[in-house]
């Protein structure tokens, strides 16, 4: 998943909607316009007025980001075995690093001494939001179904909730605490994939055990993005993927040392290239501008969409079969999204 920009806390306040107070606008500075992106003016005719609608539409935009986000899972699922789970990290995100760069240059340029300054908190979430968080969810990938991983990532609301309080003792609601168990029960459910036994025994399949520790990861993560540097979306998206490629890159070379590499068929590096350009860097763009339309709240909804599209993907493009653990899962897991949202304490 790419890097959002600062996401909602429990102290968002109604007043940080666009209707009253408008988000810092996400700017794409070009060679002859360093100010912003104008969509009007990138290609004339019918082809631009599309585009400009298109940027003005949030939630297109968002269901858009969305979608392509829940592509990475299958396409990572497809390329797994072929290319290592660290490699696909770290060219991954070499490739998002190289694409973003222009369009993140004259901000970073701009921002660098903020960056510096809160270089420690920089590290955190470079390690936590890049290196790790992509590591452990790709060596997960690889020995598990994009329907498991797809299912156990949608707990993430509810994993966020417990960082809050652990983090800055946000206290959840009673109503939060049950929906939290809720959802992890479906989880659980997923991960023992669905047998009751292993679930008392508390067995769970290894590969699955790694994607929940992945969703663990970005759970702090995104609780610490609170914390981040007050800086361009792009700057602190380009800095956090450059010390998260420096972060991966000893693994990596673990891993050339232990044999280990990419299967040289065109297929894979158009799999490698396709997850830099798209989910690591068009959606981000999406989601933000998704965020500045319609605000923060509502747009966080959204990525409900990619358990959702993830799995009619896996079962149409990956051939995945769709089991009775997975629907309870998918009752358990969003009936627990579902309490949470229904009885959360106005803000």
């Amino acid at each position: 998943m790419p890097i959002p920009a600062r996401l909602p806390t429990m102290e968002t306040r109604a007043s940080e909607e666009p209707e009253t107070k408008a988000p810092r606008p996400l700017s794409i500075p070009t060679p002859s316009d360093s100010a912003g992106f104008r969509v009007e003016t990138a290609a004339p005719g019918f082809v631009g007025s599309l585009l400009g609608r298109l940027w003005d539409s949030g939630w297109t935009l968002l269901v858009l980001g969305n979608v392509i986000w829940a592509s990475n899972i299958i396409v990572g699922r497809a390329i797994l075995g072929d290319v290592p789970a660290i490699a696909l990290s770290f060219w991954r995100w070499t490739g998002a690093f190289a694409v973003a760069i222009w369009f993140a240059w004259p901000h970073l340029k701009k921002d660098w001494p903020l960056l510096l300054a809160d270089w420690k908190i920089m590290l955190v979430l470079a390690a936590t939001g890049i290196a790790f968080f992509n590591t452990v969810a790709y060596i997960g990938l690889s020995g598990t179904t994009a329907l498991n991983v797809l299912l156990m990532q949608s707990s993430l609301p509810l994993v966020v909730t417990v960082w809050a309080f652990v983090l800055f003792r946000e206290r959840p609601s009673g109503w939060q605490l049950v929906a939290i168990m809720v959802s992890l029960a479906g989880v659980a459910f997923v991960a023992a994939h669905g047998s009751l036994d292993a679930l008392l025994a508390l067995r769970f399949y290894r590969a699955d055990v790694w994607i929940m520790a992945s969703v663990i990861i970005l759970g702090s993560y995104t609780v610490l993005l609170r914390r981040r540097p007050d800086v361009h979306p792009l700057s602190f998206m380009q800095a956090a993927m450059g010390l998260g490629i420096l972060m991966v890159a000893p693994l990596y070379v673990r891993e050339l040392s232990m044999g280990l590499r990419i299967v040289g068929h065109w297929q894979n590096f158009a799999g490698i290239a396709y997850m830099a350009v798209f989910p690591s860097f068009i959606s981000y763009l999406f989601f933000n501008r998704g965020v500045q339309l319609i605000g923060a709240t509502r747009a966080g909804q959204s990525t409900h969409l990619i358990p959702i599209t993830g799995s009619i993907m896996a079962v149409m493009i990956l051939s995945e079969s769709l089991h009775v653990y997975h629907l309870v899962g998918i009752v358990l897991i969003g009936a627990g999204i579902g309490l949470a949202q229904l009885k959360a304490p106005a803000r």
